[in-house]
């Protein structure tokens, strides 16, 4: 078998450090008190900057997710104990970090009944008890299209509630394997219809085509999506799916273009662009 050639990173996605007095303070606060955010974990492009806006994303339900999708670096295996604390640790961490706009996503918890659901409304209640100021974008997995356990979250009305498409429908069961295209629509509609305001974001670069790009921009808006994050896809080990294509900054500017044209409010398009990038911004 034809070993695959490693792509070339263009220079396009080379980023420099992060800087700037917000960031030094708030990595000091997470150093000093143990707290764990998923822009640390995943050496985020943009954390200077976001932290720098007063903008920070939490991972709830512990690391180890019960799906093994393959295009993340997150652990994949059988999840420990629900930390029944969590949601007070969380909202904790929101008001030592003096966060402005928390976003919080999570694993996926397919080994519980209601998927975390109840960890989630938690969350979110603790977050608004201890820091009635902070704005939220929850970034919520599909609990199985079970509409009972994401009404819920419905409930308690996050600013943003957020569900990631990650990539086009042909690429789906590849990219995505537990995971369904029209169940992920069907998440987002009844979101939608619930009155929430709702995002989702897909990575470029895993082998899709501008039509195909295009059709799932289609179909985002048809379930009532108003913000659209797009980035390209970066290999986190060997082990990953490979980089099929790099692609220019003037192609993630088209997409931008013709996502605005379909009437999304808010389109986040470039190469280092990722899920929470601007979010503070995609609440007004």
């Amino acid at each position: 078998m034809e070993k695959q050639e490693k792509i070339k990173k263009p220079k396009w996605l080379k980023v420099k450090l992060p800087t700037g007095q917000a960031y030094k303070a708030v990595r000091g606060i997470t150093k000093s008190h143990d707290l764990h955010t998923i822009c640390e974990s995943g050496n985020c492009p943009n954390m200077g900057e976001c932290w720098g806006a007063g903008t920070a994303t939490f991972m709830i339900l512990g690391n180890i997710c019960t799906r093994s999708c393959g295009f993340c670096n997150v652990m994949t295996g059988r999840p420990l104990a629900v930390d029944v604390l969590e949601p007070k640790k969380v909202a904790r961490s929101v008001q030592l970090m003096q966060v402005k706009h928390a976003v919080i996503t999570s694993v996926d918890r397919d080994d519980l009944k209601d998927g975390g659901a109840s960890i989630w409304v938690e969350t979110i209640n603790e977050i608004r008890k201890e820091n009635p100021n902070t704005t939220m974008e929850t970034l919520i997995p599909d609990f199985k299209g079970r509409l009972k356990d994401i009404q819920p979250i419905i409930d308690v009305a996050p600013e943003v509630v957020s569900h990631n498409m990650e990539t086009v429908r042909r690429l789906t069961k590849k990219v995505r394997i537990q995971a369904k295209y029209d169940r992920s629509m069907d998440t987002l509609r009844f979101l939608h219809e619930g009155g929430i305001k709702t995002k989702s974001g897909i990575m470029l670069g895993l082998g899709e085509t501008e039509e195909e790009v295009i059709e799932t921009m289609h179909d985002l808006r048809a379930v009532g999506v108003s913000i659209m994050t797009i980035g390209q896809y970066l290999q986190p080990s060997k082990k990953h799916l490979p980089v099929v294509e790099f692609i220019t900054p003037e192609q993630f500017d088209k997409y931008k273009e013709i996502g605005l044209s379909l009437g999304f409010q808010h389109v986040e398009s470039s190469p280092l662009v990722r899920s929470s990038y601007h979010a503070e911004k995609h609440i007004h």
